[in-house]
């Protein structure tokens, strides 16, 4: 901006509200800005010769500010949700967390689903593996295994991602039967 900016060359291609003057010299395109009370702003600085634009420069920043702003509100950040039960679980607490799972795979979420044992359970770990392998089993049309069963001690888990596609949309839970 202004004289904080290094030249290679003596010339620069000036636009002023979006029209091209054409090659100036530094000094010449400094005087243009100074004269109409602005900011010369390089905006191009590889070019040849580097491109500079005359422009407010303190307004020119709070939009750049403001677009970056927007395109992360619009941009769909994918959150990691996370589902806990125990083999031992009830039918009616087994299908609430499943419409939960498919809830959040609706929305584009992706969900970890851990099964976790505790005391005695860990002698008959093949229950929470068959539960884990149900529990996916019924969320398949609305989320896909993106990291298979894992084990850590008495912890399985799975991490489901949503499915793209006409799957996708958006359809009532499962009901119980």
């Amino acid at each position: 901006m202004n004289e904080q900016i290094r030249y290679n060359t003596r010339e620069v291609r000036l636009i002023v509200d979006n029209k091209q003057l054409g090659i100036v010299s530094v000094e010449r395109a400094l005087q243009e800005a100074e004269q109409r009370g602005l900011d010369l702003v390089e905006v191009a600085p590889n070019a040849n010769p580097p491109v500079c634009k005359i422009m407010d420069y303190g307004k020119y920043r709070y939009e750049q500010t403001k677009r970056e702003r927007e395109a992360r509100q619009h941009s769909h950040q994918m959150r990691t949700k996370e589902i806990k039960f125990r083999p031992s679980i009830s039918e009616h607490d087994y299908e609430t967390k499943r419409n939960h799972v498919i809830n959040f795979l609706q929305e584009g979420h992706r969900v970890k689903v851990t099964c976790y044992h505790k005391g005695r359970e860990n002698a008959h770990q093949e229950m929470g593996v068959e539960m884990l392998n149900r529990f996916v089993n019924e969320v398949a049309q609305y989320g896909a295994v993106e990291q298979g069963m894992k084990r850590m001690g008495s912890v399985y888990s799975v991490i489901l991602g949503p499915v793209r596609g006409k799957a996708a949309q958006k359809q009532p839970a499962a009901q119980s039967k």
